[in-house]
């Protein structure tokens, strides 16, 4: 990637950070006193969140390199990668608008432009992918541990999420096996304002469309091991995340079993993600944390001064993989 594309990236995450900080419903003094209060806590939250990029970046490490013979890109160049891409996405409205191209056009020098289209959207795909099989996890989890609690508003929450997650994972199985690129791109053709340009890049791209529809479904088919090693990170790594909230609620005094912390997480996410548009989701993130808490028999602000560290810590992860932008970059074009 050329500097001045690296600079047009920097600069819109650090307008987009400045604007967060500014929309926070704290004064600095809070947010200083809420940071020195978690003390040592709060770094190892911040370190627990290096090991789950290791292991998001183990995943994408597998789709890029697997069943090709190209010189392997370094692990820690792909984590930094990793870390800037899930920052981007972090601070971008609707999500997946910077991180995704950022992270195409710096692999594009290692791999080529297919290979580095297509493993990227494999790896969104996966990330995404395992959303759903976390939610439904955390479903299957709720009712083994809290069935004695469910009431009938519970009750249907559960079946919509359910239905809604076993909708999401067919078809994502099935763009697994077919790609989905060219469909999307077709699709975009009957979009109003779009769909002049949509028109001229499928007929301009479209040979290329199909190789990345054929490489997205012949991990799939032809290399599962790889497919399920993916998946299995990016479940992993949701799993270990939430050793966060086991963390943060020590610090308030609150005890509970890391079960409820991935059931806190997995419906506070689910809230979140359905407020997409939202940059970081802001406050969205908390009010599912004061609803999650609340359905496990915590007080709302507990969820809500949970959520605000969380944030904070989102923060710091935000500016550091910004700061990694500008560091460690290859001379290769």
């Amino acid at each position: 990637m050329s500097a001045k594309v690296r600079n047009i990236f920097f600069l819109i995450g650090i307008a987009s950070v400045v604007v967060m900080v500014i929309s926070f419903d704290m004064t600095l003094d809070a947010i200083t006193e809420n940071v020195v209060r978690a003390g040592r806590w709060f770094v190892l939250a911040c370190l627990l969140w290096v090991g789950v990029y290791a292991i998001n970046a183990l995943g994408w490490r597998a789709i890029i390199h697997d069943g090709t013979d190209r010189k392997r890109i370094p692990f820690w160049r792909i984590l930094k990668f990793t870390i800037t891409g899930f920052s981007l996405n972090c601070v971008t409205p609707v999500g997946l608008m910077g991180g995704e191209p950022y992270r195409i056009m710096e692999l594009k020098p290692y791999v080529g432009v297919e290979r580095a289209t297509s493993s990227t959207l494999l790896y969104v795909m996966m990330h995404i992918f395992s959303h759903f099989w976390f939610w439904m996890l955390s479903v299957v989890l709720y009712l083994f541990c809290y069935s004695q609690l469910i009431t009938l508003a519970m009750g249907i929450l559960l079946a919509l999420t359910v239905a809604f997650c076993s909708l999401a994972i067919y078809v994502f199985m099935r763009g697994y096996k077919k790609g989905f690129t060219l469909r999307l791109m077709q699709a975009l053709t009957h979009v109003p304002f779009i769909k002049g340009w949509a028109t001229r890049f499928c007929a301009d791209k479209r040979q290329t469309l199909l190789e990345i529809d054929q490489q997205i479904a012949a991990l799939h088919a032809t290399r599962p091991a790889t497919f399920y090693f993916a998946l299995g990170c990016e479940l992993s790594a949701r799993i270990i995340s939430s050793a966060e909230i086991l963390i943060f609620l020590h610090l308030f005094g609150v005890t509970v079993n890391f079960a409820d912390c991935i059931l806190i997480l997995g419906f506070t996410s689910l809230f979140a993600n359905a407020l997409f548009f939202l940059p970081m989701q802001l406050g969205a993130r908390e009010g599912g944390f004061a609803m999650a808490a609340g359905g496990l028999m915590l007080t709302a602000g507990v969820g809500v001064s949970l959520g605000l560290l969380i944030r904070l810590r989102e923060l710091v992860c935000v500016i550091i993989g910004l700061a990694l932008m500008k560091v460690g970059n290859s001379r290769r074009s």
